[in-house]
C-alpha cells in the first residue's frame, strides 16, 4: 500500500486528481469554481486501486462524536466523487447538480459551531436487497452497469442520459449507493432512539428515481427506501414524508402510490403539469389508488415566485392539519432547498427562516422523531444559509422572527382547491374555512347576498311583495330581505341556482357568457301571486354568510339554528298571530333546508289548527322525521312528500315506510293523487324523470297548484296509475286503481 500526494490538474471547474512525485504531505487540494476547498485525508493506492476514507475524521473527530447530542448527521467526502465526466467547452457555468452543494452546506454549518453539538453518524453503501424494496433488479443492475463504463461509452451515451436529465461517472454507482445507505442510516438512528433527530448532507439526490427509472439527478430513492427499511428493522410503521422541494417527488409518490402507512405530502411547483418532472402525476387530484388514497396528498403551486407565506399558509391549513390526523410515528423531510430565494431553477422567494419555521412545525410530530434528508437546491449560498437554518431547529433553537406576511392570491385559491379535494379523505379538511375572499372584501358583495338583493328586486317589481321586518338583530341581520309577503302560502326553500362553465379545475375561472342564475320558484310564485284567493310568504332560508369579523364570535350562531330560529318568529308574528291575513289554512311548501326547519316547528308550536298540508321536496337524502308522538298520525294524514324514484329510502326492494317520515312518494312514475274535499275525492296526475332539485320542484308544482286550488281540507293516500307513457290529465284519465 503506498500513500501518495495528488498533482492538482483543473478541467472546467472540476479537479481530477493524479499522482505525482515528490513528498507526500496528505493533503487534496481541490479546485472549483468558487474558493478554494481543502480537506485532510490521504489518498490510498491499493493494488492500483484509489481510496479515500472519510475526510473530515481528522478535523472535527471531537466535535464530531458528541455521544451526548440528540442531533445527528451523515456526510462523506466520497459523495464529492459524482460530477459530469463530460464537459463541454462552451459550458461557462458547472452542472446545477455540483459537488459543491454538499461540502458548503458542511462548511455553513461548521463555522456556526452547529457539529459541537451534533454527533456524527455512520455512512455505509445501499445494500441490494433495501434497494429491492422500492426498485426493480433490473434498476439495480442498470445503475451498477455505470461502474463498467469507459470514457468513451459515457460519451456516446450522452444523448440518453441527458433526456433522463442525468449525467454520470464512474464513481456514480458508488455515491449513489453510499448516498442511499446514509439516508438509511439516518433515519434508522432517529427511529431506533439513538438520536431525536438528524440531517443527512448527501447527494446525489433521490426523490425522482422511480421503481424502474433514474432520472432528474436521482439513482436512487433515498428517502422512499429508508422508509422501508425502517419499517422493516422497526417498531416504526406510520410514516410522514414532506417534500417541500419545489419539483414534485414523482418518485416517492409512486413508491407509496397505494400504502396507506406513508403518508407523501409535496408542495411543488406544477403550472398545470409543465413545470419539471411534468404530466398530471403532481396535481392535486393524484391522491393514491387502492388502500393508499388519500395519502397522497399534492399542494401544486400554478405559477413561480411563491414565497414564506405561501409556504407556512398552506402548513397552517392542508400539512399539520392532515398530519395530525394521519398521526405519523416517524418524520422525514425530502428537504430540497430550490424553492429557497436566490436559486435560478426554482424561481421562488422562501427564506432560511421560512424553513427554520417549516421545520419547527414538523418537529412537533412524532414525538419529535424528525430525519431530513438532503434533495435538491442549486443556488451555494441559499442553499447553505437555507440548511444552517434547519440544522438550528433541529439543535432546538426558535426559528427566527417573521414579519406580518399574508399568502399570495395564488397561494390561497390553490389552498382552497386541495382541502375540497382531501375532504372526501380527511375530516380535518373544511374548504369553507379557507374560501378565498377579495381582498377588497368591504366592497363586495357574496353570491348569497347578490342572490338575495335579486330576489327582493323581482318579488317586487313582479309582485308588488315587501320584505317584512325581524326585531331580533342577529336574525335581522342573517335574513334581512329575505322573507316577502303578501297574504298566505308559505313557501321554504334556499338559494337559486347557479350554473357556470369553467375553463379548468384548478384556476376555476368562471366563463361568463355559458352562466346563467336558474331560478325554479317563479312558476309557483306567479301563480300563488296572481290569485286573489291565496296568500304567500317567500322564506329564502339559505343564511347569508356570518362576517369573519364575527366567523369565532362567542354569540355566532349556526346555519341549523338560525333557520330554525327564523322560522319560529315567522309563525309567531306573522302567521300565529294573523298580522298578514285572516287565512286559517295555512300550507306549507319546502324545499332544501325548508324540510328540516319545519319539522323542527311541530314540537315547538301548536301547528294543528292552522296547518293543513305540509309538501316536502327532498332532493338528497332521507326525508325529515315527525316528533315521537300523537303528531305522527296527523303529520301521515296532512304531508305529501317527494323524493327521488332512487331514493335509499325507497331501496330496490321496497319495505313499509314509518309513519315518521310521512306520506313519502317517488317522482319519476306516474301517481294519480287524489284528495278530499267536501267529502268527495278529487286528484291530479303526475308524471315525471327527475334528476335534481331544481327538476323536481318543477314537477312537484302541478300537483301543488291543484292541490291550493281545489282545496286545503284533507290528504288521501296516493295511487300509482300504470299507462303507456302518453301524458295523463285529470281529465282524460278513466282507468281505475287500487290502494298502495
Amino acid at each position: 500500500m503506498a500513500v501518495v500526494d495528488p498533482t492538482e490538474v483543473e478541467v472546467n471547474g472540476f479537479a481530477e486528481l493524479g499522482p505525482r512525485a515528490g513528498p507526500s504531505n496528505g493533503v487534496i487540494q481541490v479546485t472549483m469554481d468558487t474558493a478554494p476547498l481543502t480537506i485532510t485525508a490521504p489518498l490510498i493506492v491499493e493494488d492500483g486501486v484509489e481510496s479515500r476514507p472519510d475526510a473530515e475524521e481528522d478535523y472535527s473527530e471531537a466535535e464530531s462524536h458528541n455521544q451526548l447530542s440528540t442531533t445527528g448527521y451523515v456526510y462523506d467526502t466520497r459523495m464529492l466523487d459524482h460530477w459530469p465526466t463530460i464537459v463541454h467547452d462552451n459550458e461557462e457555468d458547472p452542472h446545477p447538480e455540483q459537488p459543491e452543494r454538499i461540502s458548503k452546506i458542511y462548511s455553513a454549518l461548521r463555522t456556526a459551531m452547529c457539529f459541537k453539538r451534533m454527533r456524527k453518524l455512520k455512512t455505509r453503501d445501499l445494500l441490494k436487497h433495501e434497494a429491492m424494496l422500492v426498485h426493480s433488479e433490473d434498476h439495480w443492475d442498470k445503475v451498477d452497469a455505470i461502474a463498467m463504463m469507459d470514457d468513451e461509452a459515457i460519451r456516446n451515451s450522452e444523448t440518453y442520459y441527458e433526456r433522463l436529465s442525468l449525467y454520470i461517472h464512474k464513481h456514480t454507482p458508488q455515491v449513489a449507493k453510499l448516498s442511499a445507505g446514509s439516508v438509511i442510516e439516518t433515519c434508522l438512528a432517529v427511529a431506533r432512539g439513538d438520536v431525536r433527530n438528524a440531517f443527512a448532507i448527501v447527494r446525489p439526490p433521490g426523490h425522482h428515481a422511480e421503481p424502474e427509472e433514474h432520472m432528474g439527478f436521482c439513482f436512487f430513492n433515498n428517502v422512499a427506501i429508508a422508509a422501508r427499511v425502517v419499517q422493516q428493522e422497526t417498531s416504526i410503521k406510520k410514516i410522514l414524508i414532506l417534500d417541500w422541494d419545489v419539483h414534485h417527488g414523482n418518485g416517492t409518490q409512486r413508491a407509496f402510490w397505494t400504502d396507506e402507512s406513508v403518508l407523501y405530502i409535496s408542495l411543488h411547483r406544477y403550472e398545470s403539469g409543465t413545470f419539471y418532472p411534468s404530466g398530471p402525476y403532481g396535481s392535486m387530484e393524484s391522491c393514491g389508488e387502492g388502500k393508499g388514497l388519500g395519502t397522497s396528498v399534492n399542494i401544486p403551486w400554478p405559477t413561480k415566485g411563491m414565497g414564506d407565506a405561501d409556504y407556512l399558509y398552506a402548513f397552517e391549513k392542508v400539512v399539520l392539519p392532515i398530519a395530525y390526523e394521519f398521526a405519523p410515528e416517524l418524520v422525514i423531510i425530502s428537504a430540497g432547498f430550490d424553492a429557497a430565494d436566490g436559486d435560478i431553477l426554482g424561481e421562488c422567494f422562501v427564506t432560511p427562516a421560512g424553513y427554520a419555521h417549516m421545520t419547527h412545525m414538523l418537529s412537533c410530530l412524532a414525538g419529535g422523531k424528525l430525519a431530513v434528508a438532503l434533495e435538491g437546491g442549486y443556488n451555494l449560498d441559499s442553499i447553505s444559509r437555507s440548511a444552517l437554518a434547519v440544522t438550528q431547529v433541529l439543535l432546538g433553537e426558535a426559528p427566527p422572527e417573521l414579519p406580518p406576511m399574508v399568502a399570495s392570491e395564488e397561494a390561497t385559491e390553490t389552498i382552497w382547491h386541495v382541502t375540497m379535494q382531501q375532504s372526501q379523505y380527511w375530516k380535518c379538511m373544511h374548504p369553507k374555512a379557507v374560501e378565498p375572499r377579495d381582498e377588497v372584501q368591504a366592497h363586495t358583495l357574496s353570491i348569497p347576498e347578490l342572490l338575495k338583493l335579486y330576489r327582493a328586486d323581482y318579488l317586487f317589481r313582479a309582485h308588488k311583495m315587501y320584505q317584512i321586518p325581524f326585531v331580533d338583530e342577529s336574525l335581522e341581520s342573517r335574513f334581512n330581505g329575505q322573507i316577502v309577503c303578501t297574504t298566505l302560502v308559505v313557501f321554504m326553500h334556499d338559494l337559486c341556482n347557479l350554473r357556470v362553465e369553467l375553463d379548468g379545475k384548478t384556476h376555476c375561472n368562471v366563463q361568463q357568457e355559458k352562466s346563467y342564475l336558474v331560478d325554479s320558484t317563479k312558476q309557483l310564485i306567479e301563480w300563488v301571486t296572481n290569485s286573489e284567493e291565496y296568500g304567500y310568504i317567500d322564506l329564502n332560508l339559505n343564511a347569508q354568510p356570518i362576517p369573519q369579523t364575527r366567523l369565532h364570535h362567542a354569540t355566532a350562531k349556526s346555519a341549523d339554528q338560525a333557520v330554525r330560529e327564523a322560522v319560529v318568529y315567522v309563525w309567531d308574528n306573522y302567521i300565529e298571530h294573523v298580522r298578514l291575513s285572516e287565512a286559517q289554512n295555512v300550507v306549507f311548501i319546502c324545499h332544501g333546508p325548508g324540510c328540516r326547519a319545519t319539522m323542527s316547528l311541530l314540537p315547538a308550536r301548536d301547528v294543528k289548527r292552522k296547518v293543513q298540508a305540509i309538501v316536502h321536496i327532498v332532493a338528497k337524502g332521507l326525508p325529515p322525521k315527525a316528533p315521537q308522538d300523537e303528531m305522527q298520525s296527523w303529520y301521515r294524514t296532512r304531508s305529501l312528500v317527494f323524493v327521488p324514484k332512487d331514493n335509499s329510502l325507497l331501496g330496490d326492494s321496497p319495505k313499509r315506510i314509518l309513519k315518521r317520515y310521512g306520506n313519502v312518494r317517488p317522482l319519476g312514475k306516474l301517481y294519480y293523487v287524489p284528495f278530499l274535499i267536501d267529502h268527495s275525492a278529487k286528484g291530479i296526475f303526475l308524471l315525471q324523470d327527475i334528476d335534481s332539485s331544481v327538476r323536481m320542484l318543477s314537477a312537484a308544482l302541478p300537483f301543488i297548484q291543484a292541490f291550493v286550488t281545489e282545496g286545503t281540507i284533507g290528504l288521501a293516500q296516493t295511487q300509482p296509475v300504470e299507462t303507456n307513457g302518453e301524458p295523463v290529465t285529470s281529465n282524460n284519465y278513466t282507468g281505475s286503481f287500487d290502494e298502495i
